[in-house]
């Protein structure tokens, strides 16, 4: 029979707490890798929708809107707030330019006329 351990009693000691030590040490941090986990899952289930839309905001004091983005627009800038669905569509009606990316007029059924040359020929006829 194979025996790799040591033949005396002191060293089976040692070891023994050598590896009682690293058997906690495993046990914590797998305790702590398990804490984490269940933290982070629970901030993904409790993380709030992101809104409807939201408008780009300028830099300045007074920080002017610059388009309309819908809210998980990742094109959107960092600064921005939420709007209503009512809200996003007065202000696509008033000329706020709309994101060419995530085009929230369209979602929103507002369309521009005078950009489709087509439409506009028609519309003069």
């Amino acid at each position: 029979m194979f025996d790799d351990l040591p033949p005396d009693l002191d060293r089976l000691h040692t070891l023994r707490v050598w590896h009682t030590m690293w058997l906690q040490r495993i046990d914590a941090k797998i305790a702590a890798l398990t804490r984490r986990q269940t933290e982070e899952e629970r901030g993904r289930r409790n993380r709030p929708a992101p809104p409807e839309w939201i408008i780009e905001l300028g830099i300045g004091e007074r920080r002017p809107t610059l388009q309309i983005h819908t809210g998980d627009c990742h094109m959107a800038g960092k600064r921005h707030r939420p709007v209503d669905r009512d809200e996003a569509r007065r202000l696509l009606a008033m000329g706020l330019k709309a994101c060419g990316h995530c085009r929230p007029d369209s979602l929103l059924g507002i369309t521009d006329l005078s950009s489709n040359p087509a439409l506009t020929a028609a519309a003069a006829r």
